[in-house]
């Protein structure tokens, strides 16, 4: 944990002393924010989401015996479809937080609003993005232009 604080704290460093890209916040070609970002996923995120972004099968939040899938981040799933935006919301306050969900459902990804702050939330997103053939962040800067022109 003390790994993913310093981490999350170079990060921030590097965030603010930079402009966002026009396609949306993350920095997936940034050195320093990619790395700080693999440090946070391996500590917050690889329990669920699989040490290589392939997702997994995770007991449900509900604590029942139903296993439900942390979907993969690699460039075999949807996370791209997403604009950075929702990708951050979903992260920072959980899906109930951002859709249509009961407070608690079993399928929901956890609220890490008090676990990373905004900034180690962008890295982990930027490490992500970061994996993706460049096809695919190609159609996701895309993505985020869309979003950004609905605005």
């Amino acid at each position: 944990m003390a790994v993913a604080l310093v981490a999350g704290i170079v990060a921030m460093m590097l965030l603010d002393s930079t402009e966002a890209p026009a396609t949306g916040m993350l920095r997936p070609d940034d050195p320093s924010i990619v790395a700080a970002g693999r440090i946070i996923y391996a500590d917050s995120c690889a329990g669920c989401h699989g040490e290589n972004l392939e997702g997994k099968m995770v007991p449900s939040a509900a604590g029942s015996d139903e296993m439900v899938l942390a979907p993969p981040h690699d460039g075999s799933g949807h996370t791209w479809q997403h604009p950075d935006q929702v990708l951050f919301d979903l992260t920072k306050y959980g899906a109930s937080g951002v859709i249509c969900l009961e407070p608690g459902d079993n399928k929901e990804m956890p609220v890490f609003e008090d676990v990373l702050i905004d900034q180690q939330i962008v890295s982990v997103l930027s490490f992500i993005k970061s994996t993706w053939p460049e096809d695919i962040r190609r159609e996701h800067d895309l993505v985020n232009e869309l979003y950004a022109s609905a605005q």
